[in-house]
C-alpha cells in the first residue's frame, strides 16, 4: 500500500492564507491604528505604532496595499504628501479584530495561569 501524501496546508487549514494575511507581525498593529485613527501620515502611523521600524512600516504598507487592504494616497505637493487609510476590505476586519478583543479580555487571564501552571511544573 502506498503511503498517503501530507494535506496541503490549505486543505489541512482553509484559513491559513487568511492568517498569514491579517495576522503577521505588523498587520494587525497597522490595520487596528488606522481604524482607531482615521487616514494618517506616514509618520504619524510610525509615532501610533511606536516600536516598528520605517523600513518594516514601509514594507507592510505596501503589502498591504497590494492586499487591498490599506489605500494609499498621494498628493503631489511641494513637498510630496503621501496618506494611508483602512480600505472597505479592511474595515470588513473590524468585526474579527472586535471579537478577538472581547476574546482576549476574557481568555488571555487564564492563558497567563496556564503559563504559570506549566512552568511550575516544568
Amino acid at each position: 500500500m502506498a503511503p498517503t501524501a501530507a494535506p496541503e496546508p490549505v486543505a489541512a487549514c482553509p484559513i491559513a492564507p487568511v492568517v498569514d494575511i491579517v495576522f503577521s507581525r505588523w498587520t494587525t498593529p497597522i490595520l487596528w491604528t488606522l481604524n482607531e485613527f482615521g487616514r494618517q501620515r506616514f509618520g504619524e502611523l510610525e509615532r501610533r505604532i511606536g516600536t516598528i521600524t520605517p523600513k518594516v512600516l514601509t514594507q507592510r504598507l505596501r503589502q498591504l496595499e497590494r492586499d487591498g487592504l490599506v489605500v494609499r494616497t498621494y498628493h503631489p505637493e511641494v513637498p510630496p504628501r503621501v496618506e494611508y487609510e483602512i480600505s472597505e476590505l479592511g474595515l470588513s476586519l473590524v468585526p474579527v479584530f472586535a471579537a478577538l478583543g472581547t476574546w482576549s479580555t476574557v481568555n488571555l487571564p487564564k492563558v497567563e495561569q496556564a503559563r504559570q501552571d506549566y512552568d511550575a511544573a516544568n
